[in-house]
């Protein structure tokens, strides 16, 4: 029957390649989802991994915001970026990263939260963060920062970004023994753990079709 040609599913083989608004959308959605995620982690005391747990361990001793911190603790990784992951890559990282500096910023005037239990933060703040670097990497962009690093290890060398984040994460959470305490650094591995375990269980090479 002809109608059953709308039924049809195209090929899983012949992937569609993502077009500018795809990009522009999925951009989009990670920067907020790591915005909200990364307001629910600062709002109950506890830090994250990559460059964004750099800059709140850094703005423990410095007066700059956190979304200027965040921006000049990622200028060293842009340039290893823009030597090593391509034109593209580099431009749409970047403009991420200025994006996400300045929704830092703004989020937290747009939604103000008086309390949030450590564990929903941890968990649910974390999750945000993994899926925000998921569909930043899967339309060929990134935060900046070591998310650029285990980027360029999987397309290059194969490993897996969850596992290579997660070794990175655990040094950013070393340094962080000299500032916060006890508790706040166990919930903040909790969140790491969360954010990672999105990236281990769905950022897989094959997994998905078309480009990138």
């Amino acid at each position: 029957m002809a109608s059953d040609a709308t039924l049809v599913l195209p090929s899983r083989d012949k992937g569609v390649a993502h077009t500018l608004k795809d990009d522009l959308y999925g951009m989009l959605l990670g920067v907020m989802f790591i915005a909200v995620g990364l307001n629910l982690l600062k709002c109950s005391g506890m830090i994250t991994g990559g460059v964004a747990g750099i800059a709140l361990l850094i703005g423990h001793f410095s007066p700059l915001s956190i979304g200027m911190l965040f921006f000049l603790v990622n200028i060293p990784f842009m340039i290893f970026c823009a030597c090593c992951m391509g034109r593209a890559f580099t431009v749409k990282t970047l403009a991420v990263n200025l994006a996400l500096s300045l929704a830092t910023e703004v989020v937290p005037q747009l939604m103000q939260v008086s309390y949030v239990h450590p564990l929903f933060a941890a968990l649910v703040g974390g999750t945000f963060l993994g899926m925000g670097v998921l569909s930043l990497a899967r339309h060929d962009a990134s935060v900046g920062g070591t998310g650029v690093v285990t980027l360029w290890l999987q397309r290059r060398a194969g490993i897996n970004a969850g596992k290579s984040q997660l070794l990175l994460d655990l040094l950013v959470f070393a340094l962080s023994l000299l500032t916060l305490s006890w508790p706040l650094l166990l919930w903040s591995s909790l969140s790491a753990l969360a954010m990672n375990a999105m990236l281990m269980n769905w950022h897989k090479p094959g997994r998905y079709n078309g480009k990138p």
